[in-house]
């Protein structure tokens, strides 16, 4: 998937979990450590949320790319944003969800790890 799709994919996520509650909070952060599609809030957790995206089915569906090894450099990752935010990520309350987008359809997947 192109880097422009990738961006629309992000950014339809992006507006469908605003309309579910949650509050946009960051975009494409990147660290050293890995980068974060996007960082929302729902009431008072911070949620990072991978964005995954096929057109087709035909090779498996788009939640099934995320791996263990990226789920733990999520976490990293996570965790560094939140210290980057002056937060301690050891006393907030904090999950990592996916949302898979597969033949135009969403999947939300919360608390992954």
């Amino acid at each position: 998937m192109s880097r422009k799709a990738g961006a629309q994919a992000e950014e339809q996520v992006r507006d469908w979990l605003v309309g579910q509650g949650l509050t946009f909070v960051s975009q494409n952060y990147h660290s050293r450590f890995g980068e974060l599609d996007l960082v929302m809030r729902d009431t008072d957790i911070w949620v990072c949320v991978e964005v995954k995206a096929r057109r087709h089915s035909r090779y498996g569906n788009a939640a099934e790319q995320v791996s263990a090894s990226k789920i733990k450099k999520l976490h990293v990752t996570f965790e560094q944003y939140i210290l980057a935010q002056g937060i301690n990520p050891y006393h907030t309350a904090m999950r990592i969800d996916v949302v898979a987008l597969t033949d135009n359809k969403m999947q939300w997947i919360k608390n992954i790890a």
